[in-house]
Parts: structure tokens; sequence; C-alpha cells
């Protein structure tokens, strides 16, 4: 009997339509005809690979697998989640099929392309496509998973002692435990959570009935077990005011002075970006602009569910539709674009991070709807649970650090835009008024970086002046 190993491409992508074209399965076909009665009998395996959720991702870590080995799988499921640079994104197949055999476990770290995991065809050929998983020349092999502790969120708390987990594990227990209900359990009965969490926790001496889990319908991942060993560990560190003999950080607890943390995804993506960043050559226009009108419509519509973000990007928008080239960008160093959208994308600081969710048509969309949506966004945000076009898309960017005290900052270009704006806190200030007489004004620096490859400083001079009169007069914006 002869036998005949063909490459085929085929795809298994996550639910975004700008992801279906990539395929990311190799299936290979083993074609066997028998002597006797010329029949053929094709066996499918798949190679499932790490996917690209964004444009700027080269690795992926896995939060979670939904589905476990042998488990019969339909076209359309979640199979695994993974966290690419910016976001949890849960991927689907494609196929009807059997997980086969999971060749990087939850917490390991894959390069986009690589194989995560093969899908056989039938029942039949699971111990065919484990024997493939087990063969290395079979297939080009992972990148090779970091231990929990590397590749853990919480990066910042060095590998805890056992013994001291368990103590506060105990100490714990009790509070959470009647806090809530496990969402993934059946009437607080048996507790879902993935093989890879289960062990941890058995490892970490961490009681998973004492956990919510993030993971799809509250499945308990690897990262909520960490977490609880991390705030168990800093628990028993700030009780006994003995540990590390004063090395732990004043306020912050479980960091620990000298010690070594690798960057978490979103930190690498964060610094590819930095770096590229330098590439473009920019200068800085700052403006002082009047805030007294726009406090006065805040406290009038704050009830209303408007948020002071929403004015400000409405205005900057507004001001961006009678200046077009401080919207537009600079990709290919030769030309630029004149940007058909105005979608304001507003810096978000996160744990190990910041993203930038997008305003799409921030010009065209009422005050009270984007105030909704930006609501929305933050939450997903927070969740990781954003979409590839709801950070990637912006064309002018906002980093507003006001709301610390924070008077004014220079912020850096983000890759692929014209310009950003630093937006500093409102202040009362002393002013002289133009009958000569001295009053108060409440006040805010704002800071504009852009790339001066395509805007100038009469562009930006002419914009800042545009958004002056928008926010000193702010009418337009309810509109």
């Amino acid at each position: 009997m002869a036998t005949n190993l063909l490459n085929l491409s085929s795809s298994f992508t996550p639910s975004t339509q700008s992801l279906r074209r990539n395929p990311n399965f190799t299936q290979f076909i083993s074609i066997s005809v028998s002597k006797t009665n010329k029949s053929l009998i094709q066996s499918k395996i798949r190679e499932i690979f790490m996917p690209a959720l964004s444009s700027t991702m080269t690795e992926g870590k896995i939060v979670s697998w939904v589905k476990s080995e042998g488990d019969k799988l339909s076209k359309g499921e979640s199979v695994v989640v993974v966290e690419s640079d910016k976001a949890d994104m849960d991927v689907e197949t494609f196929y009807d099929g059997y997980l086969a055999a999971i060749m990087v476990e939850e917490g390991g770290v894959a390069a986009v392309g690589s194989a995560i995991a093969l899908l056989a065809e039938s029942e039949d050929e699971i111990s065919e496509a484990k024997a493939k998983a087990a063969n290395s020349s079979a297939f080009s092999s992972p990148s090779p998973s970091p231990p929990p502790e590397v590749v853990t969120e919480a990066v910042a708390t060095p590998s805890p002692d056992p013994t001291l987990i368990a103590t506060a594990a105990a100490a714990v227990a009790k509070p959470v435990a009647v806090a809530s209900t496990h969402p993934a359990s059946e009437g607080g009965k048996r507790v879902v959570a993935s093989p890879y969490a289960k062990k941890l926790a058995k490892e970490l001496n961490v009681d998973l009935n004492t956990l919510v889990g993030s993971g799809p319908m509250g499945r308990i991942v690897a990262k909520d077990v960490e977490a609880a060993a991390a705030s168990a560990s800093s628990a028993v560190v700030s009780e006994s005011g003995k540990a590390s003999s004063g090395q732990v950080v004043s306020g912050s607890p479980g960091i620990e002075l000298g010690s070594v943390v690798p960057f978490t995804t979103m930190q690498n993506a964060v610094s590819r970006n930095m770096v590229e960043s330098l590439n473009v050559p920019t200068f800085r226009v700052g403006y002082t602009i009047t805030t007294d009108a726009l406090d006065a419509l805040y406290k009038k519509i704050k009830s209303k569910g408007v948020t002071m973000t929403a004015l400000l990007a409405k205005a900057t928008a507004l001001a961006l539709v009678k200046h077009p080239v401080v919207n537009s960008c600079c990709r290919d160093g030769k030309s630029f674009t004149y940007n058909s959208s105005i979608n304001i994308a507003v810096a978000v600081a996160m744990d190990g991070g910041l993203i930038t969710p997008v305003l799409q048509d921030a010009d065209k969309v009422d005050i009270y709807s984007l105030s909704r949506k930006w609501k929305e966004l933050v939450d997903k945000a927070r969740a990781k649970q954003l979409q590839p076009h709801e950070y990637t898309t912006g064309t002018f960017t906002l980093s507003n650090l006001g709301m610390f005290g924070v008077d004014r900052f220079d912020a850096i270009l983000p890759p692929g835009t014209g310009a950003i704006m630093a937006v500093g806190s409102s202040q009362p200030t002393v002013v002289a008024t133009k009958d000569g007489r001295i009053g108060m004004k409440s006040q805010m620096q704002v800071n504009v970086t852009a790339d001066h490859r395509i805007i100038y400083g009469a562009d930006l001079a002419a914009f800042l002046q545009t958004l002056a009169q928008i926010i000193e007069d702010p009418k337009d914006l309810t509109f």
C-alpha cells in the first residue's frame, strides 16, 4: 500500500472578516489505495497555526483552550483563546473534526504561523495525529513555552513561597467564596477550570473554589490562578512587614527592588512601536485654552452620561474637519494620505501597558452616542476584548493626563499617524482681561506632537486656534 502526503491550504481563523483571508491551517491528507479494490481512503489531519490577530502581532500567548484533546468540534465553535499584543480573542474552527493534539499548552507562547494544535477529521485519526505531534520532524516545532512564572501577567511579583501562599489563601478564602457563585459551575457544585489551571492551582496551593474565572463562560484559566497566588503572597508580605528585609517598594506590595521582570505581550508591542517612532522627524507645538465654558457645559450634561473624554474627542474631531492635513498620515516616506474618516484614538492605561481605543467618525456622531461608545470601548479594553478595528484605525490620537493633575507633558507619536495631542489638567489661573483688569479663568495646556514631513508649524498653529475657539464656545459640541 502506497501513502502520499499532500500539503493543502485551508483556514482556521477568529471571527474577524479581515483575518479570514489568511490561512493558518496546513492540511495533511494521507491517501491510501488498496491494490485489490482500488478504493480511495482519505485521512485528513490539519495543523492549527497561531493566528495573526493584529498587524503588529509577532507572537501570541495561549490564554486558555476552550476545548480539550479528544473533544469533537463543529464549524464555528471557539477552540482557543489567544492573547495578542493588545487583546484576548476567541479563535474559531471552520471545520468539523476532533481536537487531536494540543502542542502549546495554556500559558505557552508561540510565534505567529507556528503550530499550536492538530485537528483530525475523524475519531480514528486521533492516534495518528498524536503520533505526528510527538514526531518533531513531521511539523515545525512551536517556540518553547516559558515556565509559568515567566509568562504570567503578574510579572511584577517574584515566585512566591508556597508556604506563604497556603497561609494567605486560607486567610482570604472565606470572603471570596461568599462573594459569588462561580459562573461556570452548576449551582456551585462543580468548578470549571482548564487542565493547566488545575495543575497550576495544585502547585501553588490555590483553592479553585475561591476564584471567579475570566475565561469563556467564566472558566478558570491559568492567569486567574497566577493572579490569586500573587495576591495571596502580597497579602502575607504586607501583614508580616518583615518580608524582603525592606526590599519591597513602599506602596507597591510584592514589587521587589533589583528583580528582573520580562515584558508582557503588550509591553513588547508598546516597546516596538516606541522604537519605530524614533524614525519619524517630529516637532511640538503648545497652546493654552480657556475651559470655563467647556466646564460649565460638562456639568450641565454630565448627568446624561456625557464624559469629558467624549467632549474633548468631539471638539478635536470638529477642528480636524477644518484642518485635514493634521488628520493625514505618511507611511512610506514618499507620500501622504488625507484620511477619509476622522477616527480619534484615546490612550487608556492598563496593567502592563496601554491601548488606544478608537472613536470612529467622531465628527459625525452626536456627543451622547459618542460617550456611550467610549464607555463600551473602555470596558472592552479592560477586559482585553477589543477587536483589531477598535484599536488600529485611529487617525489622530489624544493622551489625557489631566485627571492626575498633570498640567503639561509631551506625547510620543504613534507610528502610522500624523499627530498626537497631550492634554493637561484645567486649573484656575490669574489672567489679565482685555480691558486691563485682573481676573480668574480655568485654563489647560495642550501640546501636539506631529510628523514634520507632512505637517508644519503653521498647520498646527491654525488647528490649535480652531480647537481653542470650539472649546471656548462649545455650543456646537451638543449637535
